[in-house]
């Protein structure tokens, strides 16, 4: 069973603590709150550099220290605080860099809500487990065989197939009916490659529908995206060895992962709004008349710095998006200023949880719209990559780690 330290402060009081240990005991982990003595307690605020006014910050950091000094402990870390509390996004943030910095235990940054249930998290929760159990797969760097991915997301499905380390075919659909999709986005894949559907020999299914779709295909491999879309994005992008940070802007919710010799180190997933997504960049391209392929060329014609946008939510942002054409703003301004908000919202939210190191990669449906990545280059003030396939990345990762299973 591997064992997940929590460092956390106020789940109890928010009544969050009993769908933590639901989302736990649904991926076969063990919660564990390591024991520190009053001393360390005392003393952790000096070794941290901050003040805090919570006990039960101080606490936290000091089961940081505790685990860091003794890292058989714990197999991976689960850093929590109340969405609303600053100090507590401050000291998450600060745990999460130290123990990132001088141990190699996956951790996982997450601020929660009253509202946050089992289901939300247990993504994240399969996630820790993943990259905890089973770094011996996640470590591997060259697809072998002939296998297949599919990716069912929660806006589009996509699958490709795979022969000795490259991919041969490739499917994309809208998603709909989750298994009809997959059916059709693996049959177009097939047919691309010119291969038959009994002669793949292992296919891994991730996104949403993973689950379903993988029990209808009887897939060798079904697995979360964080893991897999970061295995997919180092292996495209050629950057298997060393340290990454891979960005996935969905259509709805967002990924920021921490790569480290192509396993995950740190990694954060969601947004307060669907503002930060690729729902909104639809709805932009809709409100300008353009295809959303369309709009990040028009994008990269304008200026964002013409057109004031909310940045937080997809209602007030599509409200600003309305009155600045009202009043006259260019189309190619709307269409940049709507790509600076959503990688804004990401970079304030997200991309504040791990650790961004170079070389930054960018995945998923969204980098293809020229204006996000470049937005995203101009906030961090680095080159970002978009690799060949990066739309396909989830069903690469899939296939990629597939072939590992099939070989044993």
């Amino acid at each position: 069973m591997i064992r997940i330290a929590q460092l956390s402060c106020g789940p109890e009081y928010s009544g969050v603590q009993g769908e933590l240990q639901k989302a736990a005991d649904m991926v076969g982990a063990e919660l564990i709150f390591p024991e520190v003595s009053l001393e360390d307690v005392m003393n952790v605020e000096e070794r941290f550099g901050i003040e805090v006014a919570s006990g039960d910050l101080n606490l936290a950091m000091a089961r940081a220290t505790r685990i860091v000094e003794n890292p058989d402990l714990a197999d991976a870390v689960f850093v929590a605080t109340c969405f609303r509390c600053a100090e507590g996004a401050i000291v998450r943030s600060e745990i999460r860099k130290y123990i990132h910095e001088n141990s190699r235990i996956p951790v996982l940054s997450y601020s929660f809500t009253e509202r946050t249930t089992a289901e939300t998290l247990l993504t994240r929760m399969e996630a820790l487990v993943t990259t905890a159990k089973f770094k011996g797969l996640l470590s591997r760097e060259r697809q072998t065989g002939l296998t297949a991915g599919i990716d069912s997301g929660s806006t589009t499905t996509k699958s490709v197939v795979m022969k000795d380390n490259e991919v041969i075919g490739t499917g994309w659909v809208p998603t709909t009916e989750v298994v009809k999709s997959a059916e059709a986005a693996y049959n177009a894949a097939l047919e691309s490659a010119g291969v038959k559907r009994e002669e793949i020999q292992g296919l891994g299914t991730t996104g949403y529908g993973r689950h379903l779709v993988g029990r209808e295909f009887g897939a060798k491999l079904i697995q979360e995206e964080i893991t897999v879309n970061s295995k997919g994005a180092v292996f495209l992008a050629e950057a298997q060895k060393g340290e990454a940070t891979v960005i996935d802007i969905g259509g709805m919710d967002n990924k920021a992962i921490s790569v480290q010799d192509g396993i995950p180190g740190t990694f954060t997933m969601g947004g307060i709004c669907a503002g930060a997504s690729g729902r909104f960049l639809e709805l932009t391209a809709r409100r300008l008349g353009v295809d959303i392929t369309e709009l990040g060329k028009l994008a990269m014609k304008g200026d964002h710095k013409n057109v004031p946008m909310n940045s937080y939510c997809i209602v007030f942002g599509t409200q600003s998006l309305v009155n600045s054409l009202s009043a006259g703003s260019k189309p190619e301004d709307v269409a940049m200023a709507a790509c600076h908000s959503v990688a804004e919202q990401v970079f304030e939210q997200q991309l504040q949880e791990v650790e961004v190191k170079e070389p930054v990669i960018m995945v998923g449906g969204t980098a293809l719209i020229e204006g996000l990545p470049r937005a995203m280059e101009q906030l961090l003030g680095m080159k970002v990559m978009v690799p060949d396939y990066a739309q396909y990345i989830g069903c690469v990762g899939a296939s990629l780690l597939v072939s590992g299973l099939v070989e044993d």
